[in-house]
């Protein structure tokens, strides 16, 4: 299981990728879940981290403008992402999720290479407008020809992805968009604690901000021993078969 660390900016980064983390994240958490960061930002930190180290970026909880998205996609992209995370926030049909996610992949298609990740919540059921249900992510993802879907919690008030799905209910979905031929990302408050259970879940990658920060709070700075002791969390511990 891979080590996805979110960082506001170029110095969180090179903290993060010295203390292990395996993806350099980049979101602006001041925007919401999955707040997208200014171009400049990720140039910036692309450019600060080493270039085999992949680095991600969050282009927004994003309401149903496919153009939008697209554009979206395309500038993120072209600052540096390998990874273009998009949140299925204003989509609650499949048809309209599939319209969403294809736009996105065809605006990060303009660079080569870069990986489209499928966002969805699972807290939905408590936003008023309803977002795509989370266990709906891999049908959708596959549909649009995305390779990596990702649970997320849209409302960041210490409640994590294990308060609202449980671990048989994770796992069932990961194993499906494995069978589907994708990789599956989870995160949501994460603790040191949960790693392990996510791991065993089957999680192909880990997303932490507020467990990588001091104080444990996602608008706090991120510290590198947090980073080394959430990898240690996991790593010293075997994975459960399956």
């Amino acid at each position: 299981m891979k080590l996805l660390v979110s960082v506001v900016d170029a110095g969180e980064a090179r903290a993060a990728a010295a203390a292990g983390a395996d993806i350099v994240d980049v979101k602006n958490p001041t925007e919401g879940s999955l707040g997208a960061p200014a171009p400049a930002v990720i140039a910036a930190i692309r450019a600060a981290v080493p270039a085999a180290l992949p680095v991600s970026a969050a282009i927004g909880d994003m309401p149903d403008l496919p153009g939008t998205a697209a554009l979206a996609a395309l500038g993120a992209a072209r600052s540096g992402a390998s990874f273009v995370k998009v949140g299925l926030w204003g989509v609650s049909t499949e048809a309209k999720a599939v319209a969403l996610l294809s736009a996105v992949r065809d605006g990060a298609a303009a660079v080569p290479g870069t990986v489209v990740v499928a966002g969805a919540y699972a807290d939905a059921r408590r936003v008023a407008h309803a977002p795509l249900a989370p266990e709906l992510v891999p049908r959708v993802a596959r549909a649009a020809g995305v390779d990596v879907c990702l649970l997320d919690t849209a409302v960041k008030d210490g409640r994590g992805l294990l308060d609202w799905l449980a671990p048989d209910a994770l796992t069932a979905l990961v194993d499906e968009a494995h069978e589907l031929g994708m990789e599956v990302a989870l995160a949501g408050a994460l603790r040191a604690e949960d790693l392990p259970v996510v791991q065993a879940i089957g999680a192909d990658i880990a997303g932490v901000r507020s467990a990588a920060c001091g104080d444990g709070r996602r608008s706090g700075p991120l510290e590198a021993a947090r980073v080394r002791a959430l990898r240690a969390a996991y790593t010293a511990t075997p994975r459960a078969s399956r």
